[in-house]
């Protein structure tokens, strides 16, 4: 018999003062790293990456002033953030990992932002749930900018084909690119390429920089940057369940 997953309601006990300061570190650099860009740190948006941490941590960030959230698994999500938005109007709720072309209606209902939009039978099935559901999120292009075969994305040879076709069906709700840059190589000529990308189709939306490279992303015009351990702390080790958490969740999308 397969136990079933904590309740996300559950006892979890986070550090809630290492969570407020790991947000308040993270603002201070991103402003830093925005100026020395010649450019407005509030031009740039933190996504606090919750995936596999309990509701607890999620509701002391959102105490501390911490508004926006990216999740990994669609279920997970689902389990935590809907109790949540009826006390916290202003939470908006960024997916982020690779999307299943099953869970698009899910998708579709519980996000405000899908980040990897990454193949044509995944535009088919969100344009499918949003006239089904009468609401559209924002959209992300992922684009899979080192060609790596273990990573989501559309390949780079693509992309531009994929953006225009996804430009022309979903309109101005489709808003930006993402990207993963390869591990251990220089992010910052994936960053400039993916800028490149962005402007030449008339996208505004570059989310690109996670905790350990976002500041090379704000310097090469990200407007979305992705940190979780920084802010919560080291995640459980994979098929690791949290205290509190909604779902087991294993390697996906690195923060």
């Amino acid at each position: 018999m397969v136990a079933s997953p904590p309740d996300p309601g559950s006892d979890a006990a986070p550090d809630i003062a290492a969570i407020r300061l790991g947000l308040q570190r993270i603002g201070e650099r991103i402003a830093q790293a925005a100026r020395g860009a010649g450019r407005r740190p509030e031009d740039v948006t933190l996504v606090a990456v919750s995936k596999t941490q309990p509701q607890a941590a999620i509701l002391a960030a959102l105490q501390a002033g911490q508004a926006v959230f990216g999740e990994n698994r669609v279920q997970e999500a689902a389990a935590k953030f809907p109790p949540l938005r009826s006390d916290w109007p202003a939470l908006r709720l960024h997916l982020i990992g690779g999307l299943q072309t099953n869970k698009a209606a899910d998708a579709v209902r519980l996000a405000d932002t899908i980040e990897s939009l990454d193949r044509p039978r995944l535009a088919d099935a969100i344009a499918q749930a949003g006239d089904r559901e009468g609401r559209l999120p924002a959209l992300l292009v992922q684009v899979n900018v080192g060609d790596e075969a273990q990573k989501s994305g559309v390949p780079r040879d693509e992309a531009d084909a994929f953006i225009a076709a996804c430009r022309a069906r979903f309109g101005d709700r489709l808003r930006g690119l993402m990207c993963i840059p390869p591990a251990e190589v220089d992010p910052a000529p994936h960053f400039a390429w993916l800028a490149d990308r962005a402007a030449r189709h008339g996208l505004s939306v570059l989310s690109m920089g996670m905790s350990a490279d976002f500041e090379t992303a704000i310097a090469h015009g990200a407007t979305i940057v992705r940190v979780g351990s920084a802010i919560f702390g080291a995640r459980p080790a994979p098929g690791e369940v949290p205290r509190g958490s909604a779902a087991r969740v294993g390697v996906g999308h690195p923060a």
